[in-house]
């Protein structure tokens, strides 16, 4: 799940190299936690007008994670 998401984001910025991931521990009710870091300046490029690619990016995570019966959020820090 970590290389999807580092996948969608570098193919979204103008700085791969600054794309870095951390995970949580899955809390008390199972849900895995994701956050997503990138360069100041591509925010912008990561969260979208009206926060519609972070929405798209959250969407196509969770319907991955369905698929192994997994519960996760994607943070943007």
């Amino acid at each position: 799940m970590e290389e999807l998401l580092v996948a969608i984001a570098r193919g979204l910025v103008e700085d791969p190299s600054a794309v870095r991931v951390d995970v949580d521990e899955p809390d008390e009710d199972g849900t895995v936690v994701y956050h997503l870091h990138v360069a100041e300046g591509d925010m912008g490029r990561v969260i979208g007008k009206q926060g519609r690619i972070a929405k798209a990016i959250r969407v196509v995570m969770r319907a991955a994670a369905t698929r192994s019966n997994d519960k996760i959020s994607v943070e943007i820090d």
